[in-house]
């Protein structure tokens, strides 16, 4: 009797680009990625902050490089995905959240959010898809959404208006980019602690309504994450696209 064989979640000769890597989630998926054996190019708005994750990546054997830039900016995005290339892998994890009750949205916070993470998102998957398509390799494509891509929060009407179209958007280059062998998911976290999470765990009247939504009773942690991406960008993931990873706890659950 011949046994099947788990699929591998080795990514040992393969090349991973991770946006907002120099903190939070970025960060997380960066290192969780280098673990499996990935050469990860970290990228984020920061050199010294690069710099600094490059050193601590390479101290603990992983291999890394840096590259400064803005997913906003969408013609220098995709300049640096042409000089990176070639690519198996794209996590996108920059993002930007402003929070404020829906009558009182400015539209310059609402610009900033959507140029950040549904433009910025949107521009910089298609700029590695079409690098992943011309080099001929089949690839994995992890936009870091939310759970606030499937449901509504408070105070954040435009982070989950961004959220839910990451969605919509990975769904259709998911079907699109099937026949090229690439893979295009979303990882949807809950509340995770990082910088940017910092205002909303500091108020007690949020951090109880996060705590009450969450079943399993706890927050989550940037290591809650990194399983996540790493199946995703395996082989272990081969046959999942077009879907969304919640990772929040039983927040959705009901």
């Amino acid at each position: 009797m011949k046994l099947p064989v788990t699929p591998s979640f080795s990514l040992e000769g393969r090349r991973a680009l991770v946006t907002g890597g120099s903190s939070g989630i970025g960060l997380g998926c960066a290192v969780a990625l280098a673990e499996a054996g990935a050469h990860v190019i970290i990228m984020a708005r920061r050199q010294e902050q690069l710099d600094e994750v490059a050193a601590a990546m390479t101290e603990a054997g992983h291999s890394v490089e840096v590259h400064v830039g803005d997913i906003g900016d969408i013609v220098g995005m995709a300049a640096a995905v042409e000089h990176l290339r070639p690519l198996d892998i794209f996590v996108n994890s920059a993002g930007l959240a402003r929070h404020a009750p829906a009558t009182d949205t400015d539209p310059a916070d609402f610009d900033a959010v959507m140029n950040v993470n549904l433009r910025g998102a949107y521009f910089a998957s298609q700029a590695v898809a079409k690098a992943m398509m011309a080099d001929g390799r089949k690839g994995s494509i992890i936009n870091i959404s939310s759970q606030m891509a499937v449901v509504g929060g408070i105070d954040r009407a435009v982070y989950c208006a961004s959220k839910h179209a990451v969605e919509g958007f990975t769904k259709s280059m998911a079907i699109e980019m099937g026949p090229h062998g690439i893979r295009v998911n979303t990882v949807c976290p809950t509340f995770i602690r990082t910088p940017l999470t910092e205002q909303t765990f500091s108020q007690p009247a949020r951090v109880k309504w996060i705590e009450e939504k969450i079943k399993l009773g706890r927050v989550g942690e940037v290591e809650d994450v990194m399983g996540a991406v790493r199946f995703l960008a395996s082989d272990a993931a081969a046959l999942v696209t077009g879907t969304a990873l919640l990772i929040d706890g039983g927040w959705t659950a009901d």
